[in-house]
């Protein structure tokens, strides 16, 4: 065994915080910005991924291949607190990958393929975001057609659009849990030189202009959900109305030992 091989079996894991049988990496945006030299599949859970992870097997098995898994929901940290196991900071999706763009922007073999938005939020997304970092580290982008992931002909097109555009990341933003069940089932008939994963949800609408996302101070109270609901309540009333709110029982029963997946 070299040098190498001995530093990379020593390296700590993460330390992981377990919420609802998910374990949520306890990390920073900036160590995780650093980490990601490396590559890997990033999901970032919020309360609707933990609600959806209690009922769907494949979503969760699907789960369990990221390599990182990072605090998207400020009531996501709040509860950590009130667990007595605390995450260090919120890492939300929309957050991570514009500074993502901004840390690698100079990186010259950086470059990154955006999959997803509504129409025209990805070719717009791709232009703004270059514009803002100075640099071409978007390459390419498409935004696929409704059901696509279950058309396997418009599914190879997207591969091949994809490994043609010589990108070393792709963003995805269709939605959970189709974009993580997408890159999952996808992953090893992309090119070898992708190294990294992102599953960003309504990041590519927000970097394009097209969705507003709430200030900051909406954010840091926990009211994005709401701020989310009034903007587009024929969307999203269901999620945050009727599926979303078993998550707070479920808090309670994890912290009286009572929890199980199964609940």
């Amino acid at each position: 065994m070299n040098l190498m091989e001995l530093l990379v079996i020593q390296q700590p894991k993460n330390e992981e915080i377990n919420i609802l049988n998910v374990a949520i990496d306890n990390i920073g945006l900036n160590e995780l910005l650093s980490k990601l030299r490396n590559g890997g599949v990033v999901f970032t859970p919020n309360i609707d991924h933990l609600v959806k992870l209690q009922k769907d097997q494949e979503f969760y098995n699907v789960y369990q291949q990221a390599d990182y898994r990072v605090c998207d929901s400020q009531l996501l940290l709040l509860a950590s607190r009130f667990l007595g196991t605390p995450l260090k900071e919120k890492v939300s999706g929309s957050d991570l990958f514009p500074a993502f763009c901004k840390f690698y922007a100079k990186t010259e073999d950086v470059k990154i393929f955006l999959l997803g938005g509504k129409e025209g939020a990805a070719e717009a997304a791709q232009q703004k975001i270059n514009q803002e970092v100075g640099s071409q580290i978007i390459v390419d982008s498409y935004c696929p057609p409704m059901g696509f992931e279950h058309d396997p002909e418009e599914c190879a097109k997207i591969i091949e659009i994809i490994n043609q555009s010589g990108a070393s990341v792709l963003a995805v933003g269709v939605g959970a849990p189709k974009q993580e069940k997408w890159i999952a089932q996808h992953k090893d008939q992309l090119s070898n030189q992708i190294k990294t994963f992102f599953a960003i949800g309504a990041t590519i609408d927000f970097e394009a202009g097209i969705t507003s996302r709430a200030p900051d101070w909406v954010s840091r109270a926990g009211l994005e959900w709401l701020y989310r609901l009034l903007a587009e309540p024929k969307r999203l009333w269901k999620r945050y109305l009727l599926d979303d709110p078993v998550f707070f029982f479920l808090i309670v029963l994890q912290k009286l030992n009572l929890y199980s997946k199964s609940s």
